[in-house]
């Protein structure tokens, strides 16, 4: 059995006529996912996955097996939606609100790209946009979906976090982040603010 333990991300350098030469490892999305993992090479070699936590292979990636010899990555065809709409505002509420579900979405320049989900599917119809069964290989987009939902220490976090906010708040028109203020019981013109009225100042 063929172990590997190092990767080389895409775009690697390596000459492209070794990467032809290359055994292939065609996976799912669900399969990239994960960092430990046994599969079979096109050639029928088996081949044992020993990577970093998180690790999400991608399309074109190389691995590195312990007696030097390459593998390519490729993406496998799965069952997708393919979602477009001629008014991109239809799209991008489209995206708001998958991303809102934490499902993991392919941006495309005029379309994006899910798992298929018949549920999903009718949500979309009802925002506006079309959506077509495919069978397609599934990039999502890289960050929030390695083996997970994204963690506070994720370095584009807290940057998605505050546009995440921006849309949020636009569209409500009010910030849900703190807790509404509520009145009190008694008139606070005649309340006196010290160390023992038991309100936080």
């Amino acid at each position: 059995m063929l172990k590997i333990d190092k990767l080389l991300s895409a775009p690697h350098g390596i000459a492209a006529v070794l990467v032809r030469r290359a055994p292939k490892l065609v996976l799912p999305f669900a399969e990239r996912s994960k960092s430990r993992l046994r599969a079979v090479l096109d050639n029928g070699e088996e081949a044992a996955l020993f990577l970093p936590r998180g690790t999400v292979l991608r399309g074109g990636d190389l691995l590195v097996a312990e007696d030097g010899s390459f593998v390519e990555v490729q993406a496998a065809t799965e069952s997708v939606l393919q979602v477009r709409s001629e008014d991109p505002h239809a799209l991008m509420r489209a995206a708001y609100h998958l991303g809102n579900r934490h499902t993991p979405v392919e941006v495309g320049r005029d379309y994006l790209r899910l798992e298929f989900d018949p549920v999903l599917a009718d949500m979309l119809a009802r925002l506006g946009v079309s959506t077509e069964r495919a069978e397609l290989p599934f990039e999502p987009e890289a960050g929030a979906y390695g083996g997970g939902h994204k963690h506070g220490h994720d370095a584009t976090f807290a940057e998605d976090y505050a546009a995440a906010q921006a849309v949020f708040h636009e569209h409500h028109g009010h910030d849900h982040a703190h807790g509404h203020s509520h009145s009190h019981d008694h008139d606070d013109a005649d309340h006196v603010h010290d160390d023992h009225c038991g309100h936080k100042h």
